[in-house]
């Protein structure tokens, strides 16, 4: 075997472990019927690449570093995405949020911290894609609900 061909099935371990393990983390945050319908609707397709890289790099580089916390992250991820205008990413990661415990408050709460720097228009479009998912997963909003940040 030549050193060549040693670095390359070590290269090609390397991104299958990253690749593994970001694979579990897209189905811990996303759930299994998201991401086997993501891969299946790419599978044999263009689009299939994409899927893995973002497998490999985004969920298993990016969401795997120390530092921030997955809720942390989807806040972060939810404000760069209303600040991008992707709205369906951005319903598929406001629920990736509350998966990851944040609440509804916080949720809404980033909107409004986000059209301060967005714009009126950007941040009233993503108000409307947050409420669809908030009242879907949670329910709708009840007169008397408080968080414990409203108490």
């Amino acid at each position: 075997m030549t050193t060549q061909v040693a670095l390359d099935d070590a290269v090609q371990a390397a991104h299958r472990t990253v690749l593994d393990s970001g694979l579990a983390v897209r189905r811990e945050v996303l759930g299994d019927e998201y991401v086997d319908a993501a891969l299946s609707r790419n599978a044999g397709t263009d689009g299939e690449g994409l899927q893995e890289y973002v497998s490999e790099f985004v969920w298993g580089g990016v969401w795997t570093r120390d530092g921030l916390e997955r809720r942390d992250r989807s806040l972060v991820t939810i404000s760069l995405l209303i600040a991008l205008g992707q709205h369906n990413e951005l319903a598929t990661h406001v629920r990736t949020g509350i998966r990851n415990g944040l609440s509804r408050k916080e949720i809404s709460e980033t909107v409004v911290h986000a059209t301060a720097y967005v714009g009126c228009p950007a941040g009233i479009a993503a108000m409307r894609v947050v409420q669809q998912v908030l009242v879907e997963e949670l329910g709708p909003l009840q007169a008397d609900e408080t968080t414990e940040e409203d108490a």
